[in-house]
Formats: structure tokens, sequence, C-alpha cells
């Protein structure tokens, strides 16, 4: 039986996309996410069976719960990049209003490590590399949708190698930096650490989004089980102005790995978040996620309840 929701909750057809919907698919999962022309359009990570490297496909909605996804692959391994970009997965999608550009942050794994990958499109349908932005170990670049003054800003999670994976002076933790171009970055200032036992290995963030009470952020966060870590979708609100502070977080998860979906697939134990969708005016929060690193689901939820959750700490 699923535990009591709160602050999300799950669509009741879910999972919305499974390997089954991709021709040769073993897992759709992982999948940023934004609209574009009334349209609620998905970057999904597509893995095919008896390959070893994803790639990511476009998949596109009318109403937010069918998607069809195109048969090309948007995203593939870096020709520019090449021995840095072997497992293209995980994107993180911005719209940078005043540009009219969706910038796309993903990590960059290869032997050295997982740095991070800068890419952007204008309208889904041709896609550019920009630079590798960020030094390994760093996975999970997030920037926000807007300029604060003068700057480009973005959260991430840098972390070390070293030590145990649950030592919170070594790694886990977010932070945020600044950029006049998007290319170098600087002013790196520690954010936030892990607070509770649903993430006390490591959390990390999404692309913020802004509201009249802070940027929401809704963060993954990893804790230790005695069968192994288990991923959640939690929440934090950052200043308007000053987005270096953290102005409330949810005590609690929002999700955690319960239903069948999320605990069984490649990856078991697993809801894992690289973006959401605001729709204001109908106070809804739209979260399309990974189940397990093999299929997508939805949750939704209130806007104003989850800042309040946050604004709380409950």
């Amino acid at each position: 039986m699923l535990r009591e929701e709160f602050g999300l909750k799950r669509y009741e057809g879910n999972p919305i996309i499974r390997p089954a919907d991709f021709p040769g698919a073993d897992a759709v999962f992982n999948c940023g996410q934004t609209m574009y022309k009334g349209k609620t359009i998905l970057l999904v990570a597509v893995v095919l069976k008896g390959e070893f490297c994803p790639r990511m496909h476009v998949a596109e909605s009318e109403d937010g719960i069918n998607f069809t996804i195109r048969p090309e692959p948007f995203i593939t391994r870096s020709d520019k990049f090449g021995y840095y970009d072997h497992w293209p997965i995980d994107p993180r999608i911005t719209y940078m209003e005043d540009e009219d550009v969706y910038y796309i942050m993903r990590p960059a794994n290869s032997a050295s490590g997982c740095a991070a990958i800068l890419g952007r499109t204008k309208d889904f349908e041709t896609y550019e590399d920009v630079e590798i932005i960020a030094l390994p170990s760093n996975r999970v670049p997030c920037l926000f949708p807007a300029k604060i003054d003068g700057s480009y800003v973005r959260l991430d999670r840098p972390y070390s190698l070293v030590g145990p994976p649950h030592n919170n002076n070594q790694m886990g933790h977010i932070w945020i930096s600044y950029s006049p171009d998007l290319i170098h970055w600087g002013r790196h200032r520690h954010l936030i650490a892990p607070w509770s036992n649903w993430n006390d290995v490591k959390i990390g963030p999404t692309p913020p989004v802004k509201t009249d009470a802070g940027w929401l952020v809704l963060i993954h966060g990893v804790g230790n089980s005695c069968t192994g870590m288990r991923y959640h979708v939690g929440a934090m609100l950052l200043d308007l102005d000053d987005p270096s502070k953290v102005v409330g977080k949810a005590e609690s998860y929002l999700l955690c790995p319960d239903a069948k979906y999320e605990f069984m697939g490649r990856v078991p134990n697993v809801v894992f978040p690289c973006g959401f969708i605001v729709d204001p005016e109908q106070d809804r929060v739209r979260l399309y996620y990974g189940g397990a690193d093999t299929c997508i689901a939805l949750a939704t939820g209130s806007l104003s309840e989850i800042i309040d959750i946050c604004r709380k700490g409950l």
C-alpha cells in the first residue's frame, strides 16, 4: 500500500511513458521539461536494447498526458567534446525569455569524471553544443531563467571523490555561482547541505522557477537504507533578490519511491526530477519524473501548498 501522499500526488495513469512506447527501447527516463508554443515538451533519455550509450529524444504533448516521441534523437554524444561526453542523460532545460533561447545543461560523463555541458535551442528542431562549463565532478548544474544583478546564475553540486559518500564534508551539497557570459563561472558560494534522513547522502537541484515567494527549486535527495540508496523529491525556496539565501525548505520529502514502477526497474528505488512546470493560473505544479531509471511518470501538486510547506519547514 502506498504511503499517504504529501505535496505531490501521482497521476493515476502512471507511468505515462514506458519503454514499450518507443520501439527497441530498454528504458525511457529522466526528462527535462518545458512549454513551447502551448505544448508540453519533454527531453527524455532513451536507452536502446543492445546499445551502450543513451540519447535524448523530444516528446511533445497537447494535453500534458499523451506524448509522442520523435523517432530521431535530438541530442547524442557530442562530436565537439568527444572523449568527455560518454553518457548523455539528465537534461535540465531553462527558458531565457530575454534571449528567447532554451538552454540545456547536462552531465558530461567520462573517465575523467562527470563535468557539465551547456547547449541551446530555439525551436527543439536544431540543437547546438556550446561548451563544457564545469570541471569534474559536477553532475547537476541548473541555470536560473533570468539574470540577477546583470549576471547569469546557476546551482550545481560539485563534490569530491574522496571520502565516504555520506560524509557531509566531502560531497552532496548544492552550491551557487555567477557568470557574465555562461562560459566563465565564479563567485562560487556554498548554498545548502543535506538536512534530513531522506537526503543525508546528497542533494541536487532542478532549474529554479520564479514565484512571488521566492525562487522555487525542486531537488532530488538521496538517503541510505539497509537495501541501498533511495532517491526522493523535495523542495526549497531561495530569496528573489539574493538567491544565495535559503528562505525555506521542506523538512519532509514530497515524493518517495513507493509505486511499483518506482522501485522496480534498471535502478530500483528512484524518483528523479530534472525540472518541473508551473501553471500559475491553476495554482499547479507538474513534475515529470524518472521512475527507477526505466520509465516516466507524472506527479502534480498545488504551487501555493508547496511554497507553504517550504516556508513552514514541514
